[in-house]
């Protein structure tokens, strides 16, 4: 009999560690009483895109209840429910149903976080994670209708189906908020809400001063938002009605993971999973540049948009936390390193306070202004002043600020800086002792220097040619300085030309060691050495699989010389635009180059310190190596030569059905001008010809005006390829092509996507809904009686009075809404 009972009891503790085993592991979707959640375990959405659990952010030891994607290997926050108030034991803490609400207890058993509902209901209540990542609450296991959900308590993440909104009966927002840091997801400073009296979103710091709006929603989109106009991935709406407004969106392809965040920058970011390369991918982000966010720096901080990071203390001040600076986190600023005197001339040294000069600032806000005659008026304002820790004065009069310096903003060369007198304690400045030490100290060590530098100048002349040319093959990553009669001997006085264009020619050559290299012997370089020098090491610090390296450059006098790796296949144009059957590119090798260039502009157009713009993407500037990898050539050549575009225009006579329309009527031009570049060039992938030809009868033949009727049409696409393909193509990828390209060369620049986009369409990431007709093509059949289309069967131009005239009209249809 004890046996008996002793195996009984066996099989219970077995059956019990089997079901706590198997609630650990995969988790059911809810919470109750008698099934609460506490150290490891968690809920997992019914269908496997949500969990939520215990979780420490980064390097904390204290944990959150928290929500986030399953699906995602790095793990991704959407929810927390704790903000505020952190645990540190999570396995003797527990997330339960108590007396209907859902409630949050703490190692002693206090409850630090709940649903706080007046709740009549016993413990019947269960928590549900949906796999929308709404947490809801319900009265009893079989309702249908939440009593609460997490959607209408957002913290920093906006999912899909998620409203922001303004409630008209309660005169309540919900607000998304950033964390305080990577580590700490207590509310911090910047906050998205609806303002409901304007229709549109806007971004606070600390709820109190705006500094971005979205612009007015005008039944579309928000008009300073112009990326919406890109919606084949979200679906957004607006609702205003008597009880509330809002604005929600939902995506397309529910495959897809996406969501917006009030990141801890203090910009609003959109952002789409890319799980080949297990990383997010930044959409967009407003405002566009960081230092356009109020007082990210804090206090007696400047923010710098060219360095990295933004922010620094400005002279004589020191960050208040220095933890949370290197956590990206500056709200709390800068503090003094030394207290001012304040007039009190017996205390310290017995000097009073002085001023330290920032040059080219953008100045903090309220100032109060000063009746004063002259700037030494104004100096003495503030320095007899006890709270006042600057001044400035020009010709709109003297301003001084008796509170914290918030928003300073250090502005390049060229914008409207202005100057400002920051006071410090005297202690800051060096006395006229140190400073007499240090200029002699300065002449004394440059006699020195200067004498040694002379007694080596001969040993340097000496190895420099030896030095420069073998610096070449172990200079792996950086620039190379050649000597100009050296690339004269590598390129045996520049007899061997593979192309040249706008910018110059291009000649092969051989250096010492047998490596090959092609040197482009750039044009009508304007720019002084010093300047020419920090632009190629720009473009030399650039690095991507799908960018030439640029190995070295030549600068002596006007001889302005680049060198690069040299591609042995040549460009891209030599091997799709030519007849030459032994160099057809078949239509994988296509897809994949495309890609690859894509890939290699979104690098320079959203990856780089500084965007990049090429300005002159066409076949000529793709290059190939020995594998086929496209590598794009010239980027970041257009700023080498000040971006002369009328000599760019008359140079480039081959290339200027490339350029974008905004850029031929003058306007300046974006990122989004290569993207139009590359969509023209995409349709050559497809018809392995150039767009615009001129046959003898004086008729234009243009293929994107075809290519783009039948792809909006719904037409055979594959009927666009270039013959010598025989139809062998992925329809799934041609199609993808055709719809990117129209897209790309719409007339608005804002309706084009950007490359980023470009790469996740083309790697089946993202859908791509069907475009609008651009406007230019619309032209060409506006006056059709002068063009002629492609066929797919041959070379031979077609009349359009073949096509079908309801086709026509179709077409124009559409470009009149458009």
């Amino acid at each position: 009999m004890n046996i008996k009972n002793s195996y009984c009891f066996l099989i219970s503790v077995l059956f019990l560690c089997f079901s706590l085993n198997t609630y650990l592991t995969y988790g059911a979707d809810t919470i109750s009483a008698n099934r609460p959640l506490s150290g490891s375990q968690t809920v997992v959405s019914s269908g496997g895109n949500v969990e939520l659990g215990f979780f420490n952010p980064g390097n904390s030891s204290n944990f959150y209840i928290g929500m986030w994607y399953k699906k995602v290997s790095l793990q991704t926050i959407v929810w927390v429910a704790n903000q505020d108030r952190p645990i540190s034991d999570k396995f003797s803490s527990e997330l339960t149903i108590l007396q209907g609400n859902l409630v949050l207890l703490n190692e002693s058993g206090t409850p630090i976080w709940s649903t706080n509902l007046n709740s009549t209901t016993s413990n019947s209540s269960v928590a549900v994670l949906l796999d929308d990542g709404n947490l809801v609450l319900r009265e009893t296991p079989n309702s249908s209708e939440p009593i609460w959900q997490s959607f209408d308590y957002p913290t920093n993440t906006w999912l899909p189906g998620m409203k922001i909104a303004y409630n008209k009966r309660t005169k309540t927002k919900q607000l998304l908020t950033s964390w305080k840091n990577q580590e700490n997801p207590a509310p911090g400073l910047f906050s998205l809400e609806l303002d409901p009296f304007g229709s549109q979103y806007i971004i606070k710091w600390n709820k109190t001063e705006q500094y971005w709006t979205s612009g007015r929603w005008n039944g579309q989109i928000f008009s300073l938002v112009p990326e919406m106009r890109l919606n084949y991935i979200y679906n957004f709406s607006y609702v205003d009605n008597e009880n509330e407004s809002y604005f929600t969106y939902s995506l397309y392809n529910p495959q897809t993971i996406s969501r917006f965040i009030m990141d801890v920058s203090g910009q609003v970011k959109q952002l789409t999973w890319l799980d080949p390369s297990k990383s997010w991918n930044l959409f967009w982000s407003q405002p566009r540049q960081q230092c356009e966010v109020y007082a990210f720096c804090g206090a007696f901080g400047t923010c710098n948009q060219n360095s990295m990071p933004f922010c620094s203390c400005v002279k004589g001040f020191k960050p208040r936390s220095d933890h949370d600076w290197n956590l990206s986190d500056y709200s709390g600023g800068c503090v003094r390193e030394t207290g001012l005197q304040c007039g009190n001339t017996s205390a310290g040294n017995g000097k009073r306070d002085r001023f330290w000069v920032q040059n080219q600032m953008g100045l903090p806000q309220y100032p109060q202004s000063v009746a004063v005659g002259s700037a030494a008026e104004c100096e003495s304002t503030c320095l007899n002043n006890c709270s006042c820790n600057a001044y400035a004065y020009d010709s709109s009069g003297c301003s001084i600020w008796d509170l914290d310096l918030l928003n300073l903003q250090q502005l390049s060369q060229g914008d409207s800086g202005k100057t400002i007198y920051i006071k410090l304690n005297a202690s800051e400045f060096p006395s006229s002792k140190n400073k007499m030490r240090i200029i002699i100290g300065a002449v004394v060590g440059s006699v020195v220097v200067v004498l040694v530098a002379l007694s080596l100048v001969w040993v340097v002349i000496q190895r420099q040619r030896r030095r420069l040319v073998s610096s070449a093959k172990a200079g792996e990553g950086s620039l190379v300085a050649f000597g100009y009669k050296d690339l004269q001997t590598a390129t045996k006085n520049f007899s061997e030309k593979l192309g040249g264009g706008g910018f110059g020619s291009v000649f092969k050559g051989t250096l010492p060691d047998s490596t090959v290299i092609a040197v482009k012997r750039l044009e009508s370089i304007s720019q002084g050495e010093k300047q020419f020098r920090t632009e190629v090491s720009t473009i030399g610090a650039v690095q991507h699989v799908n960018l030439v390296r640029l190995r070295g450059f030549c600068s002596e006098g006007d001889k302005k010389l680049l060198v690069y790796d040299y591609m042995p296949n040549g460009s891209l144009e030599s091997h799709l635009l030519h007849d030459e059957d032994s160099k057809v590119l078949d239509w994988k090798t296509r897809y994949q180059i495309a890609l690859g260039t894509a890939r290699g502009l979104a690098y320079l157009h959203e990856k780089c310190r500084d965007c990049i713009i090429h300005c002159d993407i066409k076949p000529e500037n793709i290059l190939l190596d020995a594998e086929f990898c496209p590598k794009v050539a010239d980027f970041g050549l257009a700023k080498l030569v000040g971006r002369d575009f009328s000599r760019v225009l008359t140079t480039m006579r081959g290339t200027r059905g490339y350029l974008a329309p905004e850029w031929i009527s003058g306007v300046a031009i974006t990122a989004k001008a290569d993207v139009y570049s590359y969509g023209m060039m995409l349709f050559e992938f497809i018809s392995g010809r150039r767009n615009s030809e001129q046959s003898e009868d004086g008729k234009v033949k243009f293929f994107p005006t075809w290519a783009a009727s039948v792809t909006i049409e719904g037409g055979d696409v594959l009927s666009l390829l270039d013959h010598r393909l025989d139809g062998i193509a992925e329809l799934e990828e041609v199609t993808r092509m055709c719809r990117v390209a129209c897209w790309c060369i719409q007339e608005d620049e804002n309706r084009r996507p950007s490359m980023g986009q470009v790469v996740q369409i083309l790697e089946g990431v993202l859908d791509v809904n069907l475009p609008p007709i651009p406007r230019s093509l619309q032209l060409f059949i506006e006056n059709q009686e002068h063009i002629v289309f492609f066929t797919e069967s041959s070379s031979a131009p077609t009349d359009p009075s073949n096509a079908s005239s309801q086709s026509k009209s179709t077409i124009s249809s559409r470009s009149s809404k458009s």
